[in-house]
């Protein structure tokens, strides 16, 4: 089947395919493009409005088509540009995954208006930093980040604040119906392909997450890689065994659905579900929050075609005792994003379930949305492989010393393509750091095969994965040195079956021993870090902690000497 995936992939990107790929100048350098890609996220929207009546967000008994969702997006934009908003401003978006957040995402990256996807998981300093470092002239938010932002008023300056699901009316808030009252088309903009699309956060080498600046080329490209990847795995599939393409998730039609459980402030959500499934005409359900028994609900009563969280979901929801239980055969696929699914995950997803097949993609922000792609079959038969890259890349993996290593080595993994990020907002050293001659470095250890699967062996970058929210070491060692009973500290990764990774950190108290404790330095980090941030184990040393010559924490010794069960 590996030598029907390259004749399709030939057939699908050469002259004349579905995805032909060509060269680009883009910021003076020469990358890889799809030649059909529309040029804006606002011909992408502009192109769901022949989907009409077809349900479009679904948030419990709410239902709402795409002709009601294309009428209220347009007066939305309409009513940004009453305020002066203007394209190449800021709009930040803080809002749990409401309906909400797609109809305000479309209506500000369809006139050229950058969207800023803003944690809401943050605290409130949190928030505050974002607002400061995005600077928009709209705040679009639900009650509870209303709440944590009106706690440092004087901090945020002068912005419009728009409230979405508010108990009732509030001084200095416009509701939300207020702004999608209206009726009329979209107002005209041009639209650059490498103008900013949206701003999502990621962390950073300082302990701040940095804005990543998605374009509109890289969201489009980032679509199209992902119906490119379906397209060419099923036709594959399909030569091999001598039949036509089956019917997957991404068929499109009223029938395709998706359920939305991560969050839209992150590419996995919001570029990798929610957009193809907006192309496509299908339906997105939003969960107020993650519960595997009421997905399982969910996914019977209104036929889910596509699930796609991070790999913790998918086990969740096999091991619920509800799963033999509900009708699951809409599912197509079952997919992790976010982190890597482990082989186990991948032959029990293809065991369990009758018509649904595993998949996941590699991706990051940094890429607007992923990288690789692999799913079916080759999953099946590779589980420990992310997929070939797709075709709007180069990869190249470089040893320390940035030198192409051949294939089948192993070093960082740097691509270069259409959906890599034009940088990080106000981080010009950070983006040239991160970015060199077009080349991203993504801070992952990988190798590549003889068929261009590529392997993430381990990440270079010091981050915390957990359930698919990555957590910078630097910003936790921060907040935790903030406290005066703290001499010294280094935060890591503690293997975890469940999230991946959960956040330990050794810390040697300043004061005598026994005066600082894990409840109290817990206590301490809450109003500093978003709970999912705050260590789950912390162990008090009497002695300094292990370093090399240059002086760097001995990270790993720290992991393999410290139990988990001795943490507090």
């Amino acid at each position: 089947m590996y030598e029907q995936l390259r004749e399709a992939w030939a057939e699908l990107t050469g002259p004349g395919g579905r995805f032909e790929t060509v060269r680009t100048d883009v910021r003076g350098q020469s990358i890889l493009t799809y030649r059909n890609a529309p040029p804006s996220l606002r011909a992408f929207w502009q192109l769901t409005a022949a989907h009409g009546d077809r349900d479009y967000l679904v948030y419990r008994d709410e239902r709402c088509s795409y002709a009601e969702a294309h009428r209220q997006v347009a007066s939305l934009a309409r009513w940004l540009f009453e305020q002066g908003v203007r394209p190449g401003d800021r709009v930040a978006i803080a809002m749990r995954n409401y309906p909400e957040w797609m109809l305000a995402y479309w209506a500000c990256t369809s006139v050229g208006i950058a969207a800023v996807g803003l944690n809401a998981w943050w605290t409130g300093p949190e928030l505050v930093y974002g607002v400061q470092d995005s600077d928009p002239r709209v705040v679009i938010a639900d009650a509870e980040r209303l709440d944590r932002l009106a706690e440092h008023a004087d901090e945020i300056g002068e912005r419009v604040l728009v409230g979405v699901r508010l108990p009732g009316p509030r001084e200095g808030v416009v509701p939300w119906a207020a702004v999608v009252a209206g009726e009329g088309p979209l107002p005209e903009v041009e639209i650059d392909p490498d103008d900013d699309a949206c701003i999502f956060y990621t962390s950073g080498t300082t302990g701040r997450p940095k804005g990543a600046q998605l374009t509109h080329r890289g969201c489009v490209h980032n679509v199209l890689s992902m119906a490119f990847a379906n397209a060419v795995q099923s036709a594959a599939l399909a030569a091999a065994r001598g039949a036509s393409p089956s019917e997957n998730a991404l068929a499109g039609g009223a029938g395709a659905s998706a359920l939305v459980v991560t969050p839209l402030f992150h590419v996995t959500a919001n570029n990798c579900v929610a957009q193809p499934m907006t192309l496509l005409g299908g339906k997105l359900v939003h969960m107020y929050k993650w519960d595997a028994g009421e997905a399982l609900r969910l996914i019977e009563a209104e036929r889910i075609t596509a699930l796609s969280g991070v790999p913790v979901m998918a086990r969740e929801l096999l091991l619920h005792p509800d799963f033999p239980k509900r009708d699951l055969s809409s599912l197509k696929t079952l997919a992790g994003g976010g982190a890597q699914v482990q082989p186990d995950l991948v032959k029990k997803i293809d065991a369990s379930l009758r018509t649904a097949r595993p998949g996941t993609g590699y991706g990051m922000t940094e890429t607007c949305g992923i990288i690789t792609s692999v799913s079916s079959d080759f999953f099946v038969d590779r589980p420990d492989s992310a997929g070939p890259a797709m075709p709007c890349f180069e990869t190249k993996v470089v040893d320390p010393e940035g030198r192409e290593q051949p294939r089948g080595a192993i070093g960082e993994l740097c691509v270069r393509g259409a959906q890599v990020i034009k940088g990080y907002l106000n981080r010009p050293e950070a983006t040239a750091e991160a970015i060199v001659d077009g080349w991203l470095r993504t801070g992952d250890i990988a190798r590549v095969d003889e068929d261009g699967f590529i392997y993430i062996v381990d990440r270079a970058k010091d981050m915390v994965l957990r359930g698919g929210e990555n957590i910078f070491c630097a910003e936790v060692e921060a907040a935790i040195h903030e406290h005066d009973g703290v001499a010294e500290c280094t935060v890591f990764g503690v293997p975890d079956d469940r999230l991946g990774e959960e956040v330990g950190a050794a810390v040697v108290p300043s004061a005598t021993p026994g005066q600082l404790s894990a409840a109290e330095l817990r206590d301490f980090l809450g109003s500093r870090l978003a709970r999912f941030k705050i260590p789950r184990y912390i162990w008090l040393l009497d002695d300094a902690l292990p370093r090399n010559a240059s002086g760097k924490f001995l990270k790993r010794e720290l992991r393999e000497r410290l139990d988990p069960r001795d943490a507090d």
